[in-house]
């Protein structure tokens, strides 16, 4: 069976007890204070860049936390006070939107790309064709290998998909240590704990994880493709309808590209 660890995000993260008193404040109270924005683990070092630009702009900041879009998807549906969400995967929108939780489809924002990432001193073979992970199986070199869980993180379930088609998933199934988000998962390969991973090609590119190992794109076509898309939940307040403007933006969509995402084009 895969290893599962249960590491709390190193960005903040608000308590179920913080996000009922939240839910708890007066109307008033609630637009004064910085609007809440659930957003997938993939953006941990882009959104922050774009939050601090659109307070440069505005004058206003938004509370950002990071996690799962499946596990932010359930905390909403459960009233959970968030007012922009930002997954994933779209489907996780569409979700809420048929619950009558956002405010329309949302927006398709980026699309995400997933790689094969090695340590320093790795004696497995780079390649986003998965060739030389498939050898360290075979011989026995590959026994800890993290991706994030792939039960309710859309990067999850795409590294199983590649795995899956590259014919590994059998073989390195009980090797997996399974993030909870992809956050973590890409903290677990690029920290010694594992033997590498696959994580967003976001998170690759920056200069802790370039510093860490190697980095290799999978091709898309052995996965199904990681559309993400924002969305306003009901009751949003004049902040986060600012925030989420500010996302469709060409500086914002800037940012995204740089850390590569690839752009939604009207064909998307």
């Amino acid at each position: 069976m895969p290893y599962t660890i249960d590491q709390s995000s190193r960005r903040a993260v608000l308590t179920g007890a913080g996000l009922l008193a939240l839910g708890a404040l007066p109307a008033w109270a609630a637009e004064a204070a910085a609007p809440s924005v659930a957003a997938a683990a993939d953006l941990s070092s882009a959104l922050p860049e774009l939050a601090s630009l659109f307070t440069k702009q505005t004058g206003k900041s938004v509370n950002l936390i990071f996690g799962s879009s499946g596990a932010f998807t359930q905390q909403i549906l459960n009233g959970a006070p968030f007012e922009v969400f930002l997954s994933a995967d779209e489907s996780y929108v569409d979700k809420l939107a048929a619950a009558g939780k956002t405010e329309g489809p949302g927006v398709l924002y980026a699309l995400g790309r997933i790689g094969l990432f090695l340590p320093k001193g790795s004696t497995i073979a780079p390649g986003g064709d998965l060739k030389g992970l498939a050898s360290a199986l075979r011989d026995g070199r590959l026994t800890r290998f993290a991706i994030a869980n792939p039960d309710h993180a859309p990067y999850g379930r795409a590294a199983k998909e590649a795995l899956t088609k590259a014919g590994l998933w059998a073989a390195i199934e009980p090797h997996l240590v399974l993030g909870e988000n992809v956050a973590q998962a890409t903290q677990f390969a690029t920290s010694g704990s594992t033997q590498g991973g696959i994580i967003p090609q976001s998170l690759a590119l920056t200069p802790q994880v370039q510093a860490a190992g190697s980095f290799a794109l999978i091709p898309a076509d052995l996965h199904g493709p990681l559309r993400q898309r924002a969305v306003l939940l009901k009751g949003a307040g004049a902040t986060a309808r600012a925030f989420f403007a500010f996302l469709q933006t060409p500086p914002a969509q800037a940012v995204f590209k740089r850390y590569g995402f690839a752009q939604p084009t009207g064909k998307d």
